[in-house]
């Protein structure tokens, strides 16, 4: 059995020879030279090769439906057996559905562990391939040390055990946080939107290439959000509670001489139930000036490991304008997956269509007693 290539050659040279032989009997159906048995000759030759071109094409068209239908049913989401594979297939398609203004496919909700009465909650931003060259990602140093959930109307204690004696709490100031603010934390939701760019070259490109696309773009722009509130110094309206130098928050600061001894003395001023799991989020700059004071000429400190200078674990951030002392676990990010809802938009100026996120999360500081901000004293 011919193969649907080598149909295709055939029903093109057949279907070349019979366009020239059409050409060749108009011409000569108003050439008066021609006789009748020319024209006859050439109106059966015409009929052999029109009967030669249906035949192939009626045996091409066949085979190319049979393998049409082959590929769709591999093709098709409950038939790939790789689970990578096929969550990759779900959000390509969940991609496209949503570009396109179109319901997304009960199979396609499925296979993202989602079903209809969510919206698509469950799908989240998950960087899968790196096919393609896109912006660097934002980082978000905070995802390796806060806790993160997502739990809709979210309700917690501020800590995470009790006994029937009030006085049992050792750190005086966590109590008092306690009496004056209450033992448990509710999460709110704040809304915000993450915008990824996709050209036309991408939406129709490999399944990888979107879902890489969008995926490396959503995870910047949450990271971005994430950070922005927990180290804002002049937070929004409705914010203030999200970030570590808030006076909503308020955080006690402690002092040194220089940068060097207002972090020693930060981490001293904890207590020793925060201070054995304390972390130092700080600039780099800053830890650099520090290394230069310490060294004073000797290159041996700038080999140590920072945790090996200052103490504690260190985790540099940019955004840390004063260094944060504490323990991060009474960091708490959590996100409201029920409402997470997918929409697209176009920019006008560039022609770019936008797969839109909006979602709602919430960063709460559970115990500002459990860190210390570190400040040099104004001489």
């Amino acid at each position: 059995m011919k193969t649907l290539y080598e149909l295709k050659q055939n029903l093109s040279t057949v279907g070349q020879q019979l366009q020239k032989v059409e050409n060749e009997l108009a011409s000569a159906a108003i050439d008066t030279d021609k006789s009748t048995e020319d024209i006859k000759n050439l109106q059966s030759s015409r009929d052999d090769l029109k009967m030669r071109f249906d035949v192939i094409k009626e045996q091409h068209d066949q085979l190319e439906q049979e393998q049409k239908t082959k590929f769709d049913q591999k093709d098709d989401i409950q038939n790939i057996a790789d689970p990578s594979e096929k969550k990759m297939k779900a959000k390509a398609d969940f991609i496209k559905a949503v570009m396109k203004n179109e319901p997304v496919p009960k199979d396609v909700r499925q296979a993202l562990g989602d079903d209809a009465s969510t919206g698509g909650g469950k799908f989240l931003p998950k960087t899968v391939s790196n096919d393609i060259i896109t912006e660097p990602t934002v980082k978000n140093q905070l995802r390796g040390l806060s806790t993160f959930t997502q739990i809709t109307n979210l309700e917690i204690p501020k800590i995470s055990f009790t006994l029937d004696d009030d006085d049992f709490i050792a750190d005086k100031e966590t109590a008092k946080e306690l009496k004056a603010k209450g033992d448990t934390v509710s999460f709110g939701r704040n809304k915000f939107k993450v915008f990824s760019g996709i050209s036309e070259t991408v939406l129709l490109g490999t399944n990888a290439n979107i879902v890489s696309t969008v995926d490396r773009a959503l995870e910047s722009g949450v990271a971005a959000k994430e950070k922005k509130v927990a180290f804002s110094t002049s937070p929004k309206t409705g914010e203030g509670h999200m970030s570590f130098y808030s006076e909503e928050v308020g955080i006690k600061e402690v002092s040194g001489a220089e940068m060097f001894e207002a972090i020693t003395n930060a981490i001293d001023d904890l207590h020793e139930d925060y201070r054995d799991n304390a972390t130092i989020v700080m600039r780099k700059t800053d830890y650099t000036k520090i290394i230069k004071t310490l060294a004073n000429g000797n290159a041996t400190l700038y080999g140590a490991q920072p945790e090996q200078v200052l103490g504690k674990p260190v985790v540099f951030v940019d955004a840390a304008v004063d260094p944060i002392v504490g323990d991060f676990s009474y960091s708490h990010y959590n996100y409201d997956i029920a409402t997470t809802q997918y929409e697209r938009d176009k920019d006008v100026k560039t022609g770019i269509e936008q797969f839109v996120v909006t979602a709602w999360f919430d960063h709460q500081i559970k115990l500002a007693s459990a860190f210390r901000i570190a400040k040099v004293a104004t001489p």
